[in-house]
This record gives C-alpha cells, sequence and structure tokens, in this order.
C-alpha cells in the first residue's frame, strides 16, 4: 500500500472513534444518570414541609429514580448496540 492509503486508512480509523465516543446515547445516558443521582439525593432529604406542599407525595424521589432509569437504559443501549463503523463508498477500495 501506498503511504498515501495508510494514512487515509489512520484518520478513518480515528473518525470512527470519534464518532462512538461523542455518540449522542453516551451524552444523554450520561446527564441522566448525573441528574437522577442528584434528584434523587433530594427526594431522599426532604423534610416533612416539602412533602405536605407535594400532597405527601415525593415527586424528587420518583422523579430521580425514573431518570436513573432512563440514563441506565441509554448506556445500557449504547453498549449492547454500538455504532459501526463508516463503510466507506464503493469507489474508494484498494485495488491489488
Amino acid at each position: 500500500m501506498s503511504e498515501y492509503q495508510n494514512e487515509v486508512q489512520e484518520l478513518e480509523a480515528k473518525s470512527a472513534t470519534a464518532a462512538r465516543l461523542f455518540d449522542i446515547r453516551r451524552i444523554i445516558g450520561g446527564l441522566f444518570v448525573l441528574y437522577g443521582i442528584i434528584v434523587t439525593i433530594a427526594g431522599i432529604t426532604a423534610s416533612d414541609a416539602d412533602l405536605k406542599k407535594a400532597q405527601d407525595i415525593n415527586i424528587n424521589l420518583w422523579t430521580g429514580l425514573g431518570m436513573l432509569a432512563l440514563g441506565v437504559f441509554f448506556l445500557v443501549w449504547l453498549k449492547l448496540r454500538p455504532t459501526a463503523p463508516p463503510t466507506p463508498p464503493a469507489g474508494d477500495q484498494p485495488v491489488d
């Protein structure tokens, strides 16, 4: 292979790695898990006055747990179905 073809293949591999790194499922899942932890902690530490405001429903706890579940769903989905590397167009196949 020529030096040019090697360089192109290296750049394609780096591009595929960057695409997997910035997959939207990773970002959404990570943020939902982070915010879910924060809201769940707020729900666990809620006072009686806070619960009375919400008619004795610990909305922070339930919302936080829901956010955690959604975030974990996105991260598991990312793990089970990773993004496939892009396939090169048919005209770019090396000829031996």
